[in-house]
């Protein structure tokens, strides 16, 4: 596993760990069932504070990329499982408040498609 934070960059030390170790998972360069380093041995080897790992580590397992078997260590989670439950839970939750505020489908899906140009910036 190879991270690099960079110093100059304007997103926190934890957000450039977690996107690093995601997006390494999700491309495969991470397998399922890849050992983590410990959150110190990380924090020591990349020279940041051990807390900042452990937030990582922390929306990396909440993210359902990782998780953390006890003792045992820190692990790379089967691709997509917590993830995509997470997702669809998120995705009913937004349906259901869509039609209390009384939209129809066609703009709860306008507001969907808008919203996610503006996160990954697509036109």
């Amino acid at each position: 596993m190879t991270l690099k934070i960079h110093i100059d960059d304007s997103a926190p030390s934890y957000e450039q760990v977690r996107v690093q170790i995601s997006e390494q998972a999700r491309a495969g360069v991470l397998p399922v069932g890849y050992r983590l380093p410990t959150v110190r041995g990380l924090a020591e080897s990349l020279g940041l504070a051990a807390n900042t790992v452990a937030k990582a580590y922390r929306a990396l397992e909440s993210d359902g990329v990782i998780e953390t078997r006890g003792r045992n260590g820190t692990f790379v989670a089967e691709a997509g499982s917590a993830a995509e439950r997470e997702l669809a839970s998120a995705a009913q939750a937004y349906v259901e408040r869509a039609r209390r505020l009384g939209l129809d489908e066609p703009a709860a899906l306008a507001a969907v498609r808008d919203a996610l140009r503006a996160a990954y910036g697509e036109s």
